[in-house]
């Protein structure tokens, strides 16, 4: 079997047995986003928060606000 089927079963093993497939699907992803995250950073892909929050700002779609 290969490691991915075998990470993935055992993420899927770990779930509480009353987990609705929604909540085992939702758990997969977050785990697999997270690994992402820390590849990024690994990687060095990161922004500073200040960075960050002008682009969350730059989202905005209405009246400007004050923070």
């Amino acid at each position: 079997m290969s490691a991915a089927k075998e990470e993935l079963i055992r993420l899927i093993d770990s779930q509480p047995e009353d987990n609705s497939l929604e909540d085992i699907a939702q758990s997969v992803f977050f785990y697999f986003m997270v690994l992402r995250g820390l590849a990024d950073a690994d990687a060095g892909r990161v922004i500073s928060d200040a960075d960050m929050s002008r682009l969350i700002k730059s989202w905005s779609f209405g009246p400007e606000q004050d923070s």
